[in-house]
């Protein structure tokens, strides 16, 4: 891995909470990787798990809330042209839309543990207006299990916590067939409630 990685962790490593926090909230290094990294730290009583974990829950959230604003104020032609900056592409733009279009506010909670999805859907929820109250309420309940799932996975692994991504490729395949399973059965909810 590149040198600017590990100095990211030497530095969120003397930062703690408030660099987990903001190693969530920057989003250039993915979420599961620094959340496996806080429980690695953990592991080593470096930190404790119940500081990692509202951390983590607020960083995520944080993250999450910027791109919702970024959709709401700046609107789909804001983020056409300067979304590559923020490592958003358009092709995870497309597919975040189609999902909102097609399931609605109620799949906010679902779409976080879909790859490629997950990164951009607060945007469309942003462009469409999804109250705020409730748009956080679901992303908080998402960051929930997320956060806790991978700080137990990095304090599983310990010196191995560079492999999270390996190791929570079987963990994750479940949780994406669950999600998409709730998806269809939200999508044939709401066209039988119509």
């Amino acid at each position: 891995m590149k040198d600017w990685f590990f100095i990211f962790f030497e530095w969120l490593s003397g930062h703690g909470y408030i660099g987990i926090a903001l190693g969530l909230m920057i989003e250039i290094i993915p979420s599961e990787i620094v959340l496996g990294y806080g429980g690695y730290l953990i592991g080593r009583n470096q930190i404790h798990f119940l500081g990692a974990f509202l951390a983590g829950v607020f960083g995520g959230t944080a993250a999450q809330l910027f791109l919702y604003w970024m959709g709401l104020y700046g609107g789909r032609p804001f983020l056409d042209k300067y979304g590559k900056y923020l490592f958003i592409s358009k092709k995870h733009l497309d597919a975040s839309e189609a999902w909102f279009e097609k399931y609605g506010t109620g799949m906010i909670f679902t779409a976080r543990f879909i790859p490629v999805i997950r990164h951009a859907i607060s945007i469309p929820a942003g462009i469409a207006r999804m109250p705020l109250s409730r748009f956080t309420l679901y992303t908080v309940a998402a960051m929930i299990p997320w956060t806790v799932l991978f700080l137990l996975m990095g304090i599983e692994l310990g010196e191995h916590w560079r492999d999270i991504k390996v190791y929570a490729g079987p963990v994750m395949l479940p949780i994406i067939f669950l999600a998409f399973l709730s998806a269809a059965a939200y999508y044939f909810y709401k066209t039988k409630a119509r």
